[in-house]
């Protein structure tokens, strides 16, 4: 077996795992749903600086407007801040689905046994004095808990599932019983013996180590994590990776899901509460990054492809396809090129189209690094127009390092554009001969 066709086996493995292990379906599917509840809150921030700030938004003009900074603030909070309890929620809901077990219960179950393994007080300072009080901090409810919550969110739904299989521990009601009451009675038990096991576990687990769970998990290994996939290799890597699953005719973006959605998540998050906080954010991955640079014009940089064919290819059928992709990857959507050209499977187009997203990337982080952009407090959905939608995550900034990355990207696909003519040709000549 060539070295091509195993990597191609390998890849093709790898996304049948993804794609068939309900577990990752389920994160992905969560994180999926949640995506427009995460565009709305970040968009709390962006409002903040362009209504309610008495340095760079309306209100500086109009002093009334600052008094809509907290409820910009309580919409940022809502949505972001506080993510891991619906993230819970979804993956438990999702799971629960695809196990054929009651969905909502099992999903409300998740989210009371977190709350039983993390610390249910909060320590307040008033000047020299300080006391605790029942509360949930940031920690729990945010980003920072967001990969203990995930875990809950599996194990106690197989737990759950383990518990109600067994006959003995369902109470049985008589026939006359209504349905809902019949259901309650029956994982009565199983839902008694789940929260007391969490919350004995959560709180042994606090006198033998000296953290909480959501802490111990966050430090040794959402943290790590976090800052190995928020490198420049790591971000790069994981473009590169999406990439080569798009030349397989797999949806690349969707492989990479349940890795990059909670991290670029988090990010977001922590940049949030960063430039909140008055200091400056530092997570350069988010799904801002990923939208308006690294998958510019669609993954692949395939808007660069569309304008090199139009202006340099001879080739009349790759001008047509180019011609009717041409608005969607104004829109950021590539499918059209990638399966209409084709650039699946096509070793002509293979090595910008696996590398130009990487290529993006760096650019983009280099433009963070250098000072002239920042990192992302707004997701800007996906399917706006270019332009636009870096405006809105980067502001003006943002637009202009996006033509940068879609001109170099354009200058790259040139080669490889008049490479096909010349193959065309050859075609042509050699059926003449």
């Amino acid at each position: 077996m060539s070295f091509k066709q195993s990597m191609e086996d390998r890849l093709m493995d790898i996304a049948d795992f993804v794609d068939n292990n309900v577990y990752l379906s389920s994160i992905k599917g969560a994180f999926t749903d949640y995506v427009p509840f995460i565009i709305v809150g970040s968009f709390g921030t962006l409002l903040n600086s362009l209504i309610a700030s008495e340095t760079t938004g309306l209100a500086k003009w109009i002093p009334a407007m600052k008094n809509l900074a907290p409820a910009f603030s309580a919409m940022s909070f809502a949505a972001v801040s506080c993510m891991t309890v619906p993230i819970i929620f979804l993956i438990a809901l999702h799971l629960a689905r695809a196990k054929k077990m009651p969905e909502f219960l099992t999903a409300i179950l998740c989210v009371i046994t977190y709350f039983s393994m993390v610390p249910n007080v909060v320590t307040v300072a008033i000047e020299e004095a300080s006391g605790s009080a029942p509360g949930l901090s940031g920690g729990v409810l945010g980003a920072q808990g967001l990969f203990v919550g995930m875990l809950v969110a599996v194990l106690i739904t197989n737990l759950f599932g383990l518990l109600t299989s067994i006959e003995q521990l369902k109470i049985k009601m008589p026939p006359s019983v209504p349905h809902g009451i019949a259901v309650s009675f029956n994982i009565l038990i199983p839902v008694f013996i789940t929260i007391i096991f969490t919350s004995i576990f959560g709180a042994l687990f606090h006198l033998a180590t000296g953290s909480y769970i959501n802490e111990f998990i966050y430090n040794i290994v959402q943290a790590p994590l976090s800052a190995m996939v928020q490198t420049t290799a790591g971000i790069v890597i994981m473009a590169v990776a999406s990439q080569l699953f798009w030349f397989l005719g797999i949806h690349g973006g969707l492989v990479v899901e349940p890795i990059r959605s909670p991290l670029s998540a988090a990010a977001l998050a922590a940049n949030i509460a960063a430039v909140e906080a008055g200091g400056v954010a530092t997570q350069p991955l988010t799904r801002g990054l990923w939208t308006v640079f690294i998958v510019v014009g669609g993954a692949g940089l395939t808007l660069s492809l569309i304008v090199a064919i139009l202006l340099f290819s001879k080739r009349e059928d790759h001008r047509a396809i180019a011609k009717l992709s041409l608005f969607p990857g104004i829109c950021g959507i590539g499918e059209p090129m990638v399966f209409g050209l084709p650039l699946v499977l096509n070793p002509v187009f293979a090595v910008p189209f696996i590398l130009n997203s990487g290529i993006a990337a760096i650019i983009a982080l280099l433009a963070i690094k250098i000072g002239f952009i920042s990192c992302s407090t707004v997701d800007a959905p996906f399917g706006l127009p270019l332009f636009i939608n870096a405006t809105l995550s980067y502001g003006w900034h943002g637009a202009i390092v996006q033509a940068v990355i879609l001109v170099i990207g354009f200058f790259i696909w040139i080669p490889f554009v008049l490479m096909s003519n010349r193959m065309a040709e050859k075609e042509v000549n050699g059926g003449e001969a």
